[in-house]
């Protein structure tokens, strides 16, 4: 059940399910409550007044605030339970707090989950005889940090406060001391963003204070030799001895490569690393923790963890501070993981105050999709296949230096190519010159809207000669010849055929999704596509394949990396990470598999739509967006 909850003075109002803190509620609206303990109750600086609705008194109300605080309604927000409609009115914050813009227009103040407190303690002495450990946590406990630490912190203890003159760094991760260090360094406090794809792996080192992200590389998933997709990983677990071993191994072993590449670049010591956000689908992050992923990939399709969780870096063999921990996000189901809540964090679509409906669609070998407003969202995955990231294509590839990642075909007839690299031959085809090719192919009349590519009879006197002469057949196979003959890169009949089935995937998913919400593509404010490759798409050119509603080009807008943006904000946010941990809770999961109008459907949206006036307008390239290179 939920319940609505008015935050004064604002007069903001949001729905939240019941047992959902006013704290996390108040994050969930985008408004901010003071507070140093990040919600944990330790800090007692997070007090509300409730001057309607059912808040009990807790034992840490009871701590930090007095009896007619109490009386007049005043609590911490981070204790108080929803059990009711309330009202609350949230002090005037104190000070100015850090913020950052990050995601998609995302205003975030800073509250990372790693905190370096300075200390000057006392030293012991005849009449002073208080524990070193004991010492430690009272002098954190004025700083509002209640703390507990391990047998390697307390092996560590009597060493470094002598030999430093009892004047240290504390270092704090959520409730645990993980370290003491020699003297202040409090400037030194960073945390990695790591968004692990089935393609690529994202990594970021970003600093904890600033909120500025100090060096960050991708690299090719290790992985990626055993299977271009998860189903072909998750078979070959099942299918060696020592599968999963190896799968985890491969993935620790590129995530420990960009670490060395990062620290390098950046002059960033391994031992200041402290905390990493990472996101990715469910098969991933199962294989990076060395968990079976096999009932993922057979019906009912049940993940052996869904929750947010946190471990050690080293329990993995991730070589940051010894210390470290990582955390994930949740995910929303088999198929639609912690990068998608990442991507719906970092887009705000289900927190977004405008109330507007938007579709966000990450375009890969699985198309996840995500349509809804703060009144409500759901969510499911296609089965896309392989052939966005260039796999199945004849002459596809990653999108590298020498790949054709935009395609444009003049009145005339000239086939213009963008190739990454600049003025390079082209070696192959990136999954945005595939889709830029086609949807060009299209408008030209090269390929009808049953995607069948024309004979060359039919196309003598029906299409410009400089067309005519590109096609071509191989092997028996039609193709169209997209650079000069010397370099020879081609589309075949079977490349658009394994377009036309991703494209058809994805688009049927996001069918199913706005006839259940009952919504026509009339009523999207956005369409917003995400994932690296989802970035490169020419918008114009996913609308005339119909790899996405038809909506005014300008309504299309490409949100570059919002799963690694999404693990930046929950990196530099408790509390935005607890918010992301509740959106779950916010969204209906749809799978597809179980839906009978599917199949129907898929087989409808295969063929290209009819093209309309906009679409036979000549196209330009596409610019490709600053928001692809942050994370």
């Amino acid at each position: 059940m939920k319940y609505q909850i008015t935050f004064l003075p604002s007069n903001t109002i949001t729905r939240a399910p019941e047992g959902t803190t006013i704290f996390n509620a108040a994050n969930w609206a985008g408004l901010a409550i003071d507070s140093t303990c990040g919600g944990r109750g330790t800090c007692g600086k997070c007090k509300v007044r409730v001057t309607e609705g059912n808040a009990p008194i807790r034992e840490a109300d009871r701590k930090f605030l007095s009896p007619t605080e109490l009386n007049d309604g005043w609590r911490l927000s981070c204790r108080a339970v929803l059990h009711s409609d309330c009202v609350v009115e949230i002090p005037r914050l104190m000070g100015n707090p850090k913020a950052a813009l990050l995601g998609y227009g995302h205003h975030v103040i800073l509250n990372p989950n790693v905190a370096k407190i300075y200390l000057e303690l006392s030293e012991p002495n005849l009449e002073d005889q208080v524990s070193d450990l004991a010492r430690v946590h009272a002098a954190l406990d004025k700083e509002g940090y209640d703390v507990h630490s391990n047998i390697s912190l307390w092996r560590a203890l009597p060493n470094i406060l002598r030999d430093n003159n009892f004047q240290v760094t504390a270092v704090v991760v959520g409730n645990e001391l993980i370290a003491l260090e020699p003297g202040d360094t409090r400037a030194k406090n960073y945390g990695i963003a790591v968004d692990i794809g089935t393609t690529s792996v994202v990594c970021a080192i970003v600093n904890l204070n600033t909120g500025a992200v100090e060096a960050v590389k991708s690299d090719l998933n290790r992985q990626a030799p055993f299977g271009a997709d998860v189903i072909s990983r998750v078979s070959h677990t099942m299918l060696e001895q020592d599968g999963l071993a190896q799968l985890q191994a491969r993935i620790v072993e590129t995530l420990n490569d960009l670490l060395t590449q990062l620290t390098a670049q950046s002059g960033i010591a391994r031992e200041n690393i402290y905390e990493g956000v990472f996101v990715g689908n469910a098969t991933m992050l199962h294989l990076l923790l060395g968990i079976d992923p096999e009932p993922i990939s057979v019906a009912p399709f049940i993940p052996a963890i869904a929750q947010p969780i946190t471990f050690r870096a080293a329990d993995i063999g991730l070589q940051m501070h010894p210390e470290a921990r990582i955390s994930t996000l949740p995910h929303l189901g088999a198929y639609v993981g912690a990068d998608i809540v990442a991507g719906i964090l970092a887009t705000g679509l289900t927190r977004n105050k405008d109330a507007k409906l938007r579709l966000l669609i990450d375009v890969g070998t699985n198309g996840e999709i995500v349509l809804g407003s703060v009144n409500g969202t759901l969510s499911t995955a296609a089965p896309a296949g392989p052939a966005f990231e260039g796999a199945q294509i004849k002459n596809g590839m990653r999108a590298s230096d020498g790949a054709i990642e935009g395609v444009k075909i003049t009145e005339q007839g000239e086939v213009i190519l963008q190739i990454i690299g600049g003025d390079v031959a082209p070696i192959g085809i990136a999954g945005s010159g595939l889709v830029d090719g086609v949807a060009e192919m299209y408008r030209a009349g090269v390929v009808d809207a049953s995607g069948r590519m024309i004979r060359v009879e039919d196309a003598r006197g029906k299409l410009p000669d400089a067309l005519v002469e590109r096609l071509v057949t191989i092997d028996g196979v039609r193709a169209f010849r997209l650079s000069d003959a010397e370099s020879n890169i081609v589309l075949t009949q079977q490349d658009i055929r394994a377009l036309q089935f991703a494209k058809g995937s994805i688009a049927a998913g996001v069918e199913v999704l706005m006839q259940q919400m009952g919504v026509t593509a009339n009523d999207l404010h956005e369409v917003l596509l995400a994932g690296s490759f989802g970035s490169y798409i020419n918008p114009a050119s996913a609308r005339t394949i119909g790899l996405v509603p038809w909506v005014a080009v300008e309504k299309i807008v490409a949100v570059g990396n919002s799963a690694g943006e999404g693990a930046k904000i929950a990196l530099l946010s408790f509390r935005e990470r607890e918010a992301a941990n509740r959106i779950p809770e916010f969204i209906e999961y749809v799978e597809l598999s179980g839906r009978a109008e599917f199949n129907d459907i898929f087989m409808e949206v295969l063929a290209f739509p009819k093209l309309t006036a906009d679409d036979r307008q000549p196209t330009e390239f596409y610019v490709l967006p600053s928001a692809v290179h942050s994370l």
